[in-house]
């Protein structure tokens, strides 16, 4: 049996495809990635986080296709193939997050909806990598395609 783990433990639940984010208890500011020790909010003096489970769904905010094969520790495709990365508005948690569109994600545009999941980055000796991506099941005007 091939052992399946998320490639980033601390900010992706690969099993039930979340990301994993933490909220003020103080103020009940939201941040991404769960890298903050105590609360960001300028009006907050909060310093007491606890983990929070991001939406699974949001909107398309912006977006840009990578055209360079970034450097290690990042992997990629060989031979390199350019990908898309979306900034997704998740409007309940107030953030706005990036990530990849899934290469098997319908073709979006700025404002379309599009949902979390969980898929293979990379296969070594060590069992399949998981990471997250946007995708789309509902076809936009089409102007940003995997």
């Amino acid at each position: 049996m091939t052992d399946s783990r998320s490639a980033v433990p601390d900010w992706f639940d690969a099993e039930q495809t979340r990301l994993i984010g933490r909220v003020c208890t103080g103020c009940r500011s939201v941040f991404f990635p769960p890298t903050i020790a105590s609360c960001r909010n300028p009006g907050c003096d909060g310093d007491v986080l606890e983990p929070h489970y991001l939406s699974t769904r949001g909107r398309v905010w912006s977006w840009t296709r990578n055209h360079y094969q970034p450097p290690p520790p990042y992997v990629s495709g060989d031979p390199f193939e350019p990908y898309v990365v979306v900034a997704v508005e998740l409007e309940p948690d107030g953030l706005v997050v990036l990530g990849q569109l899934s290469p098997h994600s319908a073709p979006v545009d700025v404002g379309d909806e599009v949902s979390l999941r969980t898929e293979t980055l990379l296969e070594d000796a060590d069992g399949v990598q998981l990471v997250w991506r946007w995708c789309s099941d509902h076809p936009g005007t089409g102007r940003i395609a995997s």
